[in-house]
């Protein structure tokens, strides 16, 4: 990018130091630091509130060719504590692009560095385990200093920020796919829609991507999405016809009042998770989540879709995941399991209208092949209505 920039920091917990040119601001920030495979999308992915308290590290080698565009974020601002790329390219080629990726960060006060051996700190971080971290354009900052910044921040596994990362106050998103799903070359075009009724959705919303609420609406609903705290007769006062649970960051076992109202709530009406919302329906019902060594991030992730008996390309952003056999002692069938690791990747429950995937089936960014789900549960919907 530029030769002039500053000297950049990032220590991880094991005392590893890695060197290279910062950009964006020059605070120093701490988090998990995780690795993504996607190779377009670095938009969505910073947006991303699932990336909330994680230093983002990209395996794509150049980074920010497209600029910023602002529209296509999935949230009002970026989301990760840091941001690490082997180069930032110095060029924007893009007609909708707002401005550049530089320029951006250092806006919303997200230290960035490039020029350092990503494919070196992704191996490490896939042998060790994600680590905490702390990153740092400051020339003040010496490696004994994020060394100890890194191993006094708190851990991952314990958090809760699906309270933090939601929205404070109910709101009603309203945005739909704007017509580009139609034209579309891999969408499916017999997608279920309410015309003249649209179903009432209530939304428990941990950090909701914005691309998900807009399937939603896309497909006739009417999203009315609250807090990750809101209790059993907040969600039964809008006498929802639906209820949707959200992605989200965070330890899923540490939401606890979300986990309360869902043991309560989910399944009196047709009831759909995604990421988070997959966790926290799982812990609900009695099932058990553990964390993972470094997590699924990316747009690229294979799944064995057992009822369609099919593989699909799926993006997904989440370092914990539900212990099978918890899962099925809990009444629960297993829907689709991850190719790479056989990990849990989506569920439905034997007896009660609920069901939920580990990944994000609204793809954004990413393959389109899990899209049906949104209409899954519409039509779970359209059934109850008769």
């Amino acid at each position: 990018m530029n030769t002039e920039s500053t000297p950049a920091l990032l220590v991880l917990e094991d005392g590893s130091v890695w060197r290279g040119r910062g950009f964006g601001d020059t605070t120093t920030k701490t988090g998990e630091v995780v690795f993504c495979t996607a190779m377009t999308g670095y938009e969505e992915a910073l947006t991303d509130p699932s990336y909330q308290g994680q230093i983002l590290v990209l395996t794509a080698t150049q980074i920010g060719n497209t600029g910023i565009t602002t529209e296509d974020g999935e949230s009002a601002h970026p989301q990760v504590a840091g941001f690490v790329v082997r180069e930032a390219t110095p060029l924007v080629s893009n007609c909708r692009a707002k401005t550049e990726l530089p320029t951006w960060l250092a806006q919303s006060g997200i230290p960035a560095m490039e020029g350092l051996d990503t494919r070196a700190l992704v191996r490490r971080l896939r042998e060790s385990g994600a680590m905490r971290g702390a990153i740092s354009n400051d020339p003040a900052q010496t490696p004994e200093s994020l060394l100890a910044a890194a191993r006094a921040a708190p851990d991952m596994s314990g958090a809760n920020l699906a309270e933090s990362a939601g929205p404070e106050a109910p709101h009603r998103p309203s945005e739909d796919l704007g017509g580009w799903w139609d034209g579309a070359r891999d969408m499916p075009k017999d997608r279920v829609r309410a015309k003249d009724h649209p179903y009432r959705v209530v939304a428990l919303d941990c950090g909701a991507k914005r691309t998900i609420y807009k399937h939603l609406v896309d497909r006739g609903c009417e999203v009315h999405a609250l807090p990750a705290n809101s209790s059993p007769s907040e969600i039964r006062a809008l006498e929802p016809e639906g209820l949707f649970v959200s992605n989200g960051p965070g330890d899923p076992a540490a939401v606890d009042q979300a986990i309360d109202t869902l043991r309560e709530v989910a399944g009196e009406v047709p009831t759909f998770g995604i990421c988070l919302g997959h966790q926290l329906l799982s812990l609900a019902l009695g099932a058990q989540t553990t964390k993972m060594k470094f997590g699924h991030r990316g747009a690229n992730q294979p799944v064995h879709a057992a009822g369609r008996d099919r593989i699909e390309i799926t993006s997904q952003n989440h370092g914990f995941c539900v212990e099978a056999a918890s899962l099925e002692a809990a009444g629960c069938s297993i829907t689709h399991r991850h190719v790479n690791d056989g990990t849990v990747a989506g569920f439905r429950h034997d007896s009660q209208p609920i069901f939920a995937v580990q990944y994000h089936p609204e793809a954004s960014p990413g393959p389109h092949d899990s899209a049906y789900l949104f209409d899954d549960f519409v039509a779970q919907m359209a059934d109850v209505r008769g």
